[in-house]
């Protein structure tokens, strides 16, 4: 029985701000506009604290994109999260987690980014723990700290700006480039968004992230969380274009998008996999934010955000049909059993290997093309052709473990697509997984550019793509190997698996030495001296006093006549010394 409740309020809500803001977007994309408004809260020692929204083409087609994957992940959760007695808290929650990111487009101001980043922190720490066990706890632990780095990177940067005497960084373009204290800030400012967009070393907190709802998975992955340290970076990248900065960022970037693409290949847990998939994404965008190509980087952002939850959305309906089981081992025959997600789940897999004429096609095979032409570096252009590879690998072994062979769950499992509440909102987003590549193209790219290459760089990157589809299907196909030649690989897929160890790293290399500090504090301080002189302390010698007061408290005729006497006697010598 259809009745309202939060999440049909809140979808119709988000979907007609969506549509507004598209087509604002559009309106100051072909009219050339920005809007600037600019309120000030107060003024201390000469510097101006202002609260500012710009609105021009990019934040309003990013937030129209952010607020449309909005409305339909709460529709999603109506079904999803139907079983939990708190889904209102968790809808407010989602609620919260959009405002903050659409704190964080709208603001050219680093006050009011701060307060859309500290708040995107915040409650993504509260969604990750959702549901409370050990891991969940861990999880948010790991996220939370590791996005704290960004946040001081932020405050930071506000007090240095303070020399300035105003926090609007679009009113310093000109003075970036030539001034010390501004290249500070620049650094500043990139090592936040590494931290945000988990670029290597902040690369742990992202598949950890996992723990959350799978509805937040896909709001986070896809157009929120991730992304708004790509989408800040975008908006600095006049400010920091020629700093050296750029270099380590497409070091790290493309680094982190060959580690992400290995990894995915020898992952069993399918959110996980979609987790690493989007961070090999996130390593494609800030590798063409290094390379000079913003908007580039912004069109992958947006053709990103669709067919990344549209993944999301496909394996949370497959995990629920399944009954909260993520290995895609036991995944066969998903295809007889689901054949709509089946297919939504197929389509997002081939905009994100870049199909032609899907959304991915548009941004992917266009920032390859453009790194083609460029002057990179040889071990760069290897490096990105492998993880291109590399991300067509851990796709097809996705769709052939999961699409093909037998089902290995119970039988007990009603795995279907009657759920209307889960299947409209993963159409939705398959439509706008085909269309919004050519959609954005035919708009943002208005003036022509020539693309020349010869024959052979042209086809490299179909060439790459069958490559990968067929190590992928290789890799998915291996059964029956020694046993020694298991026990010479096992630590290679460790290795591999694993993220090259760096959560390992993020956790197990740092936390001891405070954990170990804090024990011996604990003991000698906490249990140690503050128990002796503090309160236990205070109690033992309040009891030995009282004890002894206690004697002159008890009914005793005799003491009483001594203590009177002995006062009248202190009267009368007081009087005759006066």
């Amino acid at each position: 029985m259809f009745y309202l409740n939060i999440c049909y309020i809140m979808f119709f809500f988000l979907f007609v701000l969506s549509s507004i803001s598209f087509y604002g977007g559009v309106t100051y994309m072909m009219e050339d506009l920005v809007v600037f408004i600019e309120w000030e809260l107060f003024s201390i020692n000469g510097s101006s604290v202002v609260m500012t929204l710009l609105l021009d083409w990019m934040s309003l087609t990013f937030l129209s994109f952010v607020l449309f994957i909005s409305s339909m992940v709460i529709f999603y959760s109506s079904s999803y999260m139907e079983g939990d007695l708190d889904i209102n808290r968790f809808i407010l929650l989602v609620l919260l987690f959009v405002f903050s990111m659409g704190m964080l487009i709208l603001s050219p101001n680093l006050i009011s980014i701060l307060l859309g980043w500290d708040g995107l922190g915040l409650v993504s720490y509260c969604l990750v723990i959702y549901y409370q066990n050990v891991k969940s706890y861990n999880a948010g632990m790991l996220t939370a700290l590791s996005n704290r780095i960004g946040d001081v990177a932020i405050l930071l940067s506000i007090a240095w700006l303070l020399n300035f005497g105003g926090w609007n960084y679009i009113f310093y373009v000109d003075y970036f480039n030539t001034h010390l204290d501004m290249l500070l800030i620049s650094c500043l400012v990139v090592l936040a968004g590494m931290t945000k967009s988990a670029q290597i070393p902040f690369s742990a907190w992202l598949p950890a992230a996992m723990a959350a709802p799978t509805p937040v998975s896909s709001l986070v992955h896809s157009s929120t969380l991730v992304t708004a340290g790509v989408y800040l970076l975008i908006r600095f990248s006049p400010i920091i274009s020629g700093s050296f900065m750029w270099y380590i960022l497409l070091l790290l970037s493309v680094v982190t998008m060959f580690m992400a693409g290995l990894g995915a290949n020898f992952e069993f847990d399918l959110k996980k996999i979609i987790a690493l998939s989007t961070l090999s994404q996130l390593g494609v965008m800030m590798s063409a934010l290094s390379l000079g190509m913003p908007k580039l980087a912004y069109f992958h952002l947006l053709t990103h955000a669709m067919f990344k939850a549209l993944l999301f959305l496909c394996a949370g309906a497959i995990i629920h049909g399944s009954k909260d089981w993520q290995d895609i081992r036991s995944m066969g025959l998903v295809c007889k059993l689901m054949p709509l997600t089946s297919s939504c789940l197929n389509t997002a897999n081939l905009a994100l290997c870049g199909m032609p004429f899907l959304a991915g096609f548009y941004s992917k095979d266009l920032i390859l093309e453009v790194l083609e032409m460029g002057f990179s570096n040889v071990l760069i252009f290897i490096v990105y052709f492998i993880s291109t590879g590399l991300t067509v690998a851990y796709s097809f072994r996705l769709l052939f473990y999961s699409m093909s062979g037998d089902l290995n769950l119970s039988g007990g499992n009603s795995m279907g697509d009657e759920d209307n509440r889960l299947t409209v909102p993963m159409m939705a987003l398959t439509t706008m997984a085909v269309l919004v590549g050519s959609m954005l193209a035919w708009v943002m790219f208005m003036k022509i550019e020539m693309i020349c290459l010869p024959s052979y760089l042209k086809l490299l990157t179909i060439t790459v793509c069958f490559l990968g589809a067929w190590l992928g299907l290789e890799i998915s196909s291996i059964k029956g190997l020694s046993w020694s030649i298991v026990l010479k690989l096992s630590k290679l897929c460790s290795f591999m698996g694993l993220m090259w160890f760096l959560p390992v790293l993020s956790g197990g290399l740092v936390s001891p030495l405070f954990l170990k500090n804090g024990f011996y504090f604990y003991k000698t301080v906490d249990q140690g001296w503050n128990e002796h002189l503090g309160a236990q302390g205070m109690y033992k010698s309040m009891s030995l006093v009282s004890t002894k007061l206690q004697v002159l408290q008890f009914n005793n005729v005799k003491i009483y006549l001594m203590t009177f006497f002995i006062w009248v006697l202190f009267i009368i010598v007081v009087l005759f010394n006066m």
